[in-house]
């Protein structure tokens, strides 16, 4: 029966359905995590009837086709790059994009990388890294004998060295925009890879046109919202249960046909 394998794909999609959805509660804590969506697409038909045909006893156009449907499948998992919510940390090396933009990173293959999690650190030589490691593109270098660091909303990077009253720009944090964020490539490790689908990278100062600001001792958390994902669970729960259902009835149905006498 061809119920059978309709609900079938049913189950499938909304396996991988709650599937996201668990990968986006996995990540409700991750800085900079972006969630992401399945989008569903029905499967091809069999035209039992063309729509549109002539009928063969009058000559008329039939008002409808007689098409049966094969059933479903997940066309896409689309990436959702809408603002997550800000968090202040008072941490000088925590910094946040607010509006678009990405920091670009220098991977240790010499490609350039692309984050929105800005949790930076300095290594033994004052390089500005990330979490993993991974220098900004381009570097900044603090001053060992700094003590204090400002980094205003255009990506400036001042420090105070020593006893000095007038601050010393060290360095230009930079941004990276895409004509379309959905096409990124998601590595893990928060980075995102340029692709054909993201367009070519676009680099600028924060706060310029298309661009937006830094904001210092911040950090921007995911954009899941828990409960629209408990919301989705269960839906999806409920769904893969109905598509089980018509597996049931079908087999239900066949088993009564062969009892038949």
């Amino acid at each position: 029966m061809r119920s059978l394998s309709v609900g079938a794909t049913g189950m499938y999609a909304q396996q991988m359905n709650v599937e996201v959805i668990a990968n986006n509660i996995a990540n409700m804590g991750t800085s900079g995590y972006k969630r992401q969506r399945a989008e569903f697409q029905d499967l091809m038909y069999q035209n039992i009837r063309m729509p549109g045909a002539q009928s063969a006893s009058t000559g008329e156009i039939m008002p409808s086709g007689l098409q049966l449907g094969s059933g479903v499948k997940v066309d896409s998992v689309t990436r959702m790059h809408t603002q997550g919510t800000m968090e202040v940390t008072d941490n000088s090396l925590d910094v946040a994009v607010n509006g678009n933009g990405y920091f670009p990173v220098q991977l240790p293959s010499g490609e350039t990388a692309y984050t929105r999690a800005g949790t930076l650190k300095m290594n033994q030589d004052g390089l500005m890294i990330t979490n993993e490691g991974y220098q900004l593109n381009p570097g900044i270098t603090i001053p060992p004998d700094a003590t204090d660091i400002t980094i205003n909303k255009n990506g400036e990077v001042w420090v105070k060295l020593g006893s000095q009253m007038d601050l010393q720009n060290v360095g230009q944090i930079e941004l990276t925009r895409f004509a379309n964020d959905a096409g990124l490539e998601a590595r893990g490790d928060n980075l995102f890879m340029e692709t054909p689908a993201s367009g070519t990278a676009v680099t600028g100062i924060a706060g310029e046109e298309n661009f937006g600001t830094i904001e210092q001792g911040v950090l921007e958390l995911s954009n899941v919202n828990i409960v629209s994902e408990i919301t989705k669970m269960i839906t999806a729960q409920r769904a893969y249960e109905m598509n089980s259902k018509v597996i049931q009835s079908s087999d239900d149905m066949m088993s009564t046909l062969t009892n038949i006498r």
